[in-house]
């Protein structure tokens, strides 16, 4: 090897014999000559450079993309699926009613009637559920929903109130669908309030108690210990987590109270309340399990009106839940004394109230018994 080239200089980075390449002349720099090429021509003044391995955490992230992409798109189809599925277990009923009815009002009215339908109810569960057998069909609950401009109103009318029935005389409402469905209660409740019923929606014992069971049981808190053999209802005093059997008990009893029908309106309200405030959480809708059972739950003893559609019955929902919130209104109809006799000074001012969608002028109006404040 020549003096001038020797072993660990630069004959290691052009990968040559050392001995081909031309000696250094004495007196010369050791450095390599400026501007050479690097090795392979890939650039000057550069090592040559690998082909740099695959990463696999970049793959493993766009599979994980792939995944909640696909099971997002799924959730997606089921949430939009489940409600289609419940819409057609629903049953539609005529609620129209003929002949001269009310002017088309601002904002929009609901009726919303629990009755006491054994419809989809096997005898063994009429039994358990202390309903009876009867063959025919009362309202045991009788609501008034109106949303507009104002705060949602939610006004319970007792099933007890004697009014006129179109043919039938001066007797208890209720005795309007026993005789006549929903098109003569509808007729009766528009004739001596003034107010157009825009939306009917039926719910029988069995869908209150499917929905009250799909959200784990409901919170109830009576006054006193109550029983009554007739409702089936056994329940102590203080707050209490209910199943759907003893919530329907609850709303059904009127018998264990000094007041009757005036307390029943109450606990059915509160019902309502604690329903729309387990509805309304967002576990509702995240357990799927208890999205499909409420969903199936309330439908399979739902009727509603020939004139609803699956986003007038959503914006039923939406205001129920509403009203029943913080910022609604629960009344009973206006009442001058304990036999459910509407007031015939503050009853019919209230109506005006609904009838223009003025309910944030209601004020001192709206009372949980219907009475008058002192």
């Amino acid at each position: 090897m020549p003096e001038q080239w020797s072993e660990g200089e630069y004959g290691w980075l052009y990968g040559e014999d050392p001995a081909k390449k031309p000696p250094v002349t004495k007196g010369g720099s050791d450095l390599p000559p400026p501007n050479l090429p690097p090795p392979g021509g890939a650039g000057r003044g550069k090592p040559p450079s690998s082909p740099r391995p695959p990463t696999r955490g970049g793959s493993n992230a766009r599979k994980w993309r792939r995944i909640i992409g696909i099971v997002g798109l799924a959730w997606v189809v089921f949430l939009v699926a489940v409600p289609i599925w419940a819409w057609g277990k629903v049953d539609k009923v005529d609620a129209e009613p003929g002949g001269t009815r009310p002017a088309d009002q601002p904002g929009t009215t609901y009726l919303l009637v629990g009755s006491d339908s054994r419809r989809g109810l096997t005898a063994e569960q009429r039994k358990e559920l202390t309903t009876g057998n009867a063959a025919g069909a009362r309202t045991d609950t009788i609501l008034l929903l109106h949303t507009g401009a104002g705060p949602k109103l939610l006004m319970s009318i007792p099933r007890d109130s004697l009014v006129a029935i179109p043919g039938h005389g001066t007797t208890k409402i209720n005795a309007a669908y026993a005789c006549g469905g929903p098109k003569l209660l509808v007729k009766t409740i528009e004739n001596n309030t003034g107010i157009r019923i825009d939306d009917y929606v039926e719910v029988g014992f069995g869908g209150l108690v499917n929905v009250v069971d799909s959200v784990g049981g409901i919170t109830i808190c009576p006054k006193s210990d109550l029983k009554d053999k007739d409702s089936g209802l056994n329940v102590k005093k203080g707050c209490q987590n209910a199943d759907g059997k003893t919530a329907l008990a609850y709303s059904r009893a009127r018998h264990v109270y000094a007041t009757q029908d005036i307390q029943r309106v109450q606990s059915q309200r509160e019902v309502l309340g604690s329903i729309a405030s387990k509805v309304r959480s967002p576990w509702t809708v995240l357990n799927p399990f208890r999205y499909k059972s409420v969903a199936g739950g309330a439908a399979s003893s739902l009727q509603i009106g020939q004139n609803v559609g699956p986003f007038a019955l959503l914006r039923f929902a939406l205001a129920l839940s509403s009203a029943m919130g913080g910022n609604g209104l629960n009344c009973t109809v206006p009442l001058r004394d304990f036999a459910v006799t509407w007031d015939p000074v503050r009853a019919p001012k209230m109506f005006r109230y609904i009838k223009d969608d003025r309910t944030a002028d209601i004020g001192s109006l709206c009372t949980k018994d219907g009475l008058p404040k002192h």
